[in-house]
């Protein structure tokens, strides 16, 4: 790693924002209006509300709808136990399955979580109850009504900057300490860490249409210098944050996963490796807890569950660490993956529609993965920043149980926005390649089963396009043989990912025709509807395989492992099973990783000398598929460049 490389890795997300213009009084939107009312009656200054208000929202109002922590409306003001009585998810780990990816070990379901206590809920997560009680306002109007949401969330900092013993001042850089105590943190790295990013948000400025198509200007404020001194006031405690591995300013924790003999030739909940010396780290895996934080930190500390490296707060992006780095997690249900990945999970739900992921969760992860991209030379783009749902079943037999989080409703674009690497047109049409990039706000796909089978969702943003097996929304879906069989179908459920293309994947153009664009995905031609007026995706360039000349088709694999030749005395060879898809001739698919085939032999616990890493000669491809990556070996296959035209 560079030193320009590591230095830029340690920096907060900049180079997000867009520059803002002053707001103009006469045509300002309602919720505009309603920031400026509540700044003045509580004579807190509109940049400072506006900020906080960008920090926990981005000043969407969620159709009343609750975060996954009970917050409601533009200023996040929490009321879990209306949330938990609207939306009783009780989900109860991302995992319940065997997340090394291989059959090893037995196959874990003990799941001891239990989900919050509404009875003994800590003030954070009831400030819509102070906010009420300083506005005279109803809980169902603080919930429901975005301007009124943004008055009690004025009440709230000017309540908390006097307890702080701080004035009313005009100036935004003397409310540092209340900003900072706003995120409701329990410790002061957490706090300091959402002030800082509130105020980088209050100099940088943004401008942006909300959910419910208000424009909402902050008006950018390049020389402003806050009271960081102010940090020693908040009166919160250290974290134990001793042997993380974070960004500076990012407030981390260590809550260690047990590795733990647990009888019968059993164990948990991670294996001990010496990464990236023994073998490299090339990509990172992002999940969500599917349950709340506490339901995820009982988790992880429970020897028989599984265990990830990280875990993202939703309220306030805290971050907690669980495996050091070096050490392989059991999260991704693919061993292979496993051993080359980082996992981390963020606190939320996939498919309960009363659950939005925070801008503070989404701007702490993506500081942690740009720390990490930077530490181990991992490109930030969608082949090495997995979701999940991304991850290639290791044998065909583990296809219908692999998971679907984060989901759809994960913001890719403005994740990878936020990860300095936004998506944008990198050729024009003769590029060969497209890159999914649907409008999320705008982008609204039918999605079935969020409560039960058969329901429809509510209509919300996503990240996704779906994929019709000719060019009308009347034509079948794409099928997914290994998903489906050779006789299903895909369908609209929002845990189908059969027929669909997430934000940030790469596909080799196959076909153009109209408003629509065919890609190779899954050894088929799939069409998604690309309007030149509200486009989809957008032209790239890159390299591409197709299978070599003289090959009527080819297989593909969910794992990268050597050939028998390769494993020494003593491991077992590990097989290399075909999956269901494979490619026909004259097709194309988008190259990511380069990689050897590698397989980490670690089955017992706590024997290094039985561990280790058995590397072959064979070379293989990481191509983007279908919405999951596979593998191809390099000897069925033909590298070129993805411009039209060129030859195979």
């Amino acid at each position: 790693m560079t030193a320009v490389a590591a230095a830029a890795a340690l920096l907060p997300v900049f180079g997000t924002a867009h520059a803002a213009e002053p707001a103009q009084n006469d045509t300002a939107s309602p919720l505009q209006q309603a920031f400026d009312a509540a700044a003045q009656q509580y004579r807190v200054p509109q940049s400072v509300l506006l900020g906080v208000s960008y920090m926990e929202s981005r000043w969407d109002a969620h159709q009343g709808v609750p975060s996954v922590t009970g917050g409601y409306g533009p200023m996040h003001l929490t009321d879990a136990r209306a949330a938990l009585e609207q939306f009783p998810q009780q989900g109860l780990g991302d995992g319940g399955d065997d997340g090394r990816g291989d059959d090893s070990r037995p196959l874990i379901t003990h799941q001891t979580a239990q989900a919050p206590d509404v009875a003994a809920l800590p003030a954070d997560l009831t400030t819509l109850d102070r906010a009420a009680a300083l506005t005279g306002r109803s809980a169902d109007a603080l919930r429901e009504d975005p301007a009124v949401n943004v008055e009690g969330g004025a009440a709230l900092l000017a309540d908390t900057q006097k307890s702080l013993g701080e004035p009313l001042s005009s100036d935004p850089a003397d409310w540092y300490a209340a900003v900072a105590r706003y995120s409701g943190a329990d410790d002061r790295a957490t706090a300091a860490s959402f002030a800082d990013d509130v105020f980088d948000v209050l100099k940088q400025g943004q401008t942006r249409t909300t959910d419910s198509g208000q424009r909402i200007v902050l008006a950018a404020d390049p020389s402003l210098v806050p009271a960081t001194g102010q940090a020693q006031r908040v009166g919160l405690p250290a974290a134990n944050a001793a042997g993380t591995e974070c960004p500076p300013g990012l407030g981390c924790e260590w809550v260690p996963a047990p590795y733990q003999d647990i009888g019968g030739g059993d164990y948990g909940n991670y294996d001990k490796a010496d990464r990236p010396a023994s073998q490299k780290i090339d990509t990172i895996v992002i999940h969500d807890t599917e349950g709340y934080w506490d339901t995820a930190m009982q988790l992880v500390q429970d020897p028989t569950y599984l265990a990830w490296h990280y875990t993202v707060r939703s309220s306030d992006g805290h971050v907690a660490q669980h495996v050091k780095t070096q050490d392989v997690g059991w999260h991704a249900g693919n061993w292979y993956t496993n051993a080359k990945s980082i996992g981390i999970e963020h606190e939320g739900f996939l498919i309960d529609p009363g659950t939005w992921y925070t801008e503070a969760m989404y701007r702490s992860s993506a500081r942690l993965v740009r720390y990490l991209a930077a530490k181990y030379g991992i490109p930030l783009d969608r082949q090495h920043i997995l979701g999940h749902d991304n991850v290639p079943g290791p044998t065909a037999s583990y296809i219908p149980g692999m998971h679907t989080d984060p989901g759809p409703y994960w913001d890719w674009a403005h994740y990878m926005q936020l990860l300095g690497a936004p998506i944008h047109a990198t050729a024009g049409a003769w590029g060969g390649v497209v890159t999914i990039d649907p409008d999320f706000e705008a982008n609204q796909p039918l999605y079935t089963g969020c409560v039960k089978a058969g329901d429809t969702c509510p209509a919300y943003g996503s990240e996704a396009v779906r994929l019709y097996s000719a060019p009308s929304l009347d034509a079948p879906l794409v099928k997914d043989v290994g998903l489906h069989g050779a006789t299903g179908t895909s369908t609209t459920g929002v845990n189908d990912m059969g027929a669909r293309a997430s934000t940030g994947q790469q596909y080799a153009v196959a076909g153009r025709q109209g408003d629509w664009t065919a890609i190779w995905y899954l050894g088929q031609e799939a069409w998604f509807l690309n309007p030149k007026t509200q486009p989809t995706a957008v032209d790239s360039l890159g390299l591409v395989v197709t299978p070599k000349k003289g090959l009527a088709s080819i297989p593909v694999y969910g794992r990268a492992y050597p050939e028998a030749a390769a494993y020494p005395a003593g491991v077992p060879v590990q097989g290399l099973f075909p999956m269901p898809y494979t490619i026909p001739a004259g097709q194309r698919y988008v190259v990511g990783n380069v990689v050897h085939g590698e397989y980490y032999y670690a089955v017992t616990f706590d024997t290094a000398a039985s561990h280790q890493v058995v590397r072959g000669k064979n070379v293989y491809y990481e191509i983007q598929l279908g919405h999951r990556v596979e593998y191809v070996s390099a000897d069925d296959v033909t590298l070129l460049p993805s411009v039209l035209g060129a030859p195979h």
